[in-house]
């Protein structure tokens, strides 16, 4: 790890923040403004994303923060809780531009994302001198780069169909598998994943019997042994699920109450719970995929994992992606790029960007595609094990149980055509 951006041990981090960052941090920040669930039924993962993007920021204001004409310039996260609520989204959408912060971050539901990028189109036309971007890192419904794409969004998960597309590879190769239930949360993207997934799955493998489809409320739902005792009933033996949050952390745990013993397809599968939920009884059988994951392997992506662990110890903050690191990198970027931090600006600098992952020791590495804003990176599914085995070096949040990857999917395999018609700036 000695050549790595992430061989510092943390009181070394510290040291550059205080030496090499101090000029920066003279300077006015340039706020980037998070609108998200911190508090209520998904509080967990919106303060797993507030890490993320803390640490991305500690990074870059490490190093001197945003070199431009003017001098460095800090960045700075604000925190905008929606308390899970779209329309609480909208009103912190409003503070955040009343507060002339010109750029937005939020990606926990593609209802509230869709919601944003419409608010925030009508914002931009009516006060030009106050607009700002929308960086989208997890809210992933197809549509948001299709037929709601917008010039002023920008989405750094894969959508997902490209997700789907790779865990139904895997399943395809499942000879064994015959009987599959699906099941959501019921609002735009749950609805569609549920939908798409039957479609994929009846395509690749007819002989495969979809035994069940169910929607629930997103965040109400408090006991799920109702729906875990439908699945095992019907006689399925994987289940395949956008779950995300609490509203999947319960479902396993509800499953392995009941005793089923399927496997689950999951697009979160792997992080906030899930693993410490099922132990030894999710080994081999839960499925995620993603971007990254810690036991991707190579010098950087060991280095990366342990220096996030450094930086946050608690096992219950262990959640770390690599799209929301490259996020920020790119952003940052795009401001030096375009000598400047307005909105315009920054948005043009961003389309067609690419991304080499140098500042993140190689990982990351993708192009943000100028038709429709969609970033293209490599795509991990991955199965959970036992920590100690061959393949995974790191567990998951002190469970004992982590992932080790079953298909690698280039930044070119993962790419999906679009029907965006990009509005000009």
């Amino acid at each position: 790890m000695k050549n790595t951006p992430f061989s510092l041990s943390f009181l070394a981090l510290s040291g550059a923040l205080a030496l090499g960052a101090s000029a920066a941090q003279a300077a006015d920040p340039i706020r980037l403004g998070l609108i998200e669930g911190l508090s209520g039924p998904f509080a967990n993962a919106g303060e797993a994303v507030a890490r993320n993007l803390n640490w991305a920021i500690e990074r870059v204001n490490a190093r001197g923060g945003v070199k431009l004409p003017g001098g460095n310039r800090p960045l700075e996260l604000v925190r905008l809780d929606s308390k899970g609520n779209t329309e609480e989204a909208l009103t912190m959408l409003k503070s955040a531009v009343d507060q002339q912060i010109g750029v937005v971050l939020q990606g926990n539901s593609s209802a509230t994302a869709a919601a944003l990028i419409d608010a925030l189109n009508k914002h931009n036309d009516r006060e030009p001198q106050r607009r700002a971007v929308f960086l989208n890192y997890s809210a992933v419904e197809p549509s948001l780069t299709n037929e709601k794409c917008s010039p002023w969004h920008f989405r750094f998960d894969a959508h997902a169909d490209m997700r789907l597309a790779a865990l139904t590879d895997v399943l395809q190769q499942d000879t064994a598998l015959k009987r599959v239930y699906l099941i959501g949360q019921d609002y735009s993207f749950g609805q569609h994943v549920v939908r798409q997934g039957r479609a994929m799955i009846v395509a690749k493998r007819p002989d495969i019997q979809v035994v069940g489809e169910e929607l629930h409320p997103v965040g109400r739902v408090k006991d799920f042994l109702p729906y875990a005792t439908k699945i095992k009933a019907s006689g399925a033996q994987a289940v395949v699920t956008g779950n995300w949050g609490n509203d999947l952390t319960l479902l396993v745990k509800a499953a392995r109450d009941v005793g089923f013993e399927g496997k689950f397809y999951t697009f979160y599968g792997n992080a906030l719970g899930v693993p410490g939920a099922l132990g030894d009884a999710g080994v081999g059988r839960v499925v995620a995929v993603a971007e990254w994951h810690p036991n991707a392997g190579g010098k950087a992506s060991d280095a990366l994992v342990t220096s996030f662990h450094q930086r946050f110890p608690k096992p219950e903050d262990d959640y770390l992606h690599v799209r929301m690191q490259a996020m920020v990198e790119m952003l940052a970027q795009a401001m030096e790029r375009a000598h400047a931090t307005d909105a315009a600006a920054v948005a043009k600098a961003l389309s067609g960007a690419r991304f080499d992952g140098k500042a993140l020791g190689g990982l990351g590495a993708g192009q943000m595609r100028a038709g429709d804003h969609q970033f293209l990176q490599p795509l991990y599914v991955s199965t959970m094990q036992k920590a100690g085995t061959e393949g995974v070096r790191f567990d998951v949040e002190g469970s004992g149980y982590g992932f080790r990857t079953v298909r690698y999917l280039t930044a070119e395999q993962t790419a999906q055509p679009h029907s965006c018609k990009m509005a000009p700036l």
